[in-house]
């Protein structure tokens, strides 16, 4: 398993394929990284050499590409800058509901998680209709 920017990325892929592994690049910069890196993109990821590894490290960073821990932060920071303004948005964030202005009365269940079934509790101390 080959490792680039301290994430494993699976060998037996192609290279364009394996980079997406890493948090941020997606299929149009995993492309834009090989072009610049001037690479083969049909080539397996186990088959790289270290000079090839090392030019997809430069290709990354000299194409400012925010990737992994940067990433996640900075999503992080714009979710707690939207809650700390309470916001429409932030705040639904905050209950776990859906942000974008989907039905909730039904459906909606991938955001609010399994039903929570709340049934109604007998007062055993409560009058019976029976005389």
């Amino acid at each position: 398993m080959a490792r680039i920017l301290g994430v494993d990325i699976p060998g037996e892929k192609r290279i364009d394929i394996a980079l997406r592994y890493i948090y941020g690049i997606g299929p149009v910069n995993a492309k834009e990284v090989i072009a610049r890196a001037g690479l083969d993109p049909a080539i397996r990821a186990k088959d790289l050499t270290e000079a090839q590894m090392s030019q997809i490290v430069h290709a990354i960073q000299d194409g400012k590409y925010v990737i992994e821990g940067d990433l996640r932060r900075e999503l992080g920071l714009n979710l707690k800058r939207l809650q700390g303004i309470k916001s429409y948005r932030g705040i639904r964030h905050l209950r776990s509901l859906p942000v974008r202005g989907q039905r909730t009365q039904t459906n909606a269940r991938t955001r609010k998680g399994p039903r929570k079934t709340v049934g109604v509790s007998r007062n055993p101390n409560a009058k019976t209709g029976i005389h």
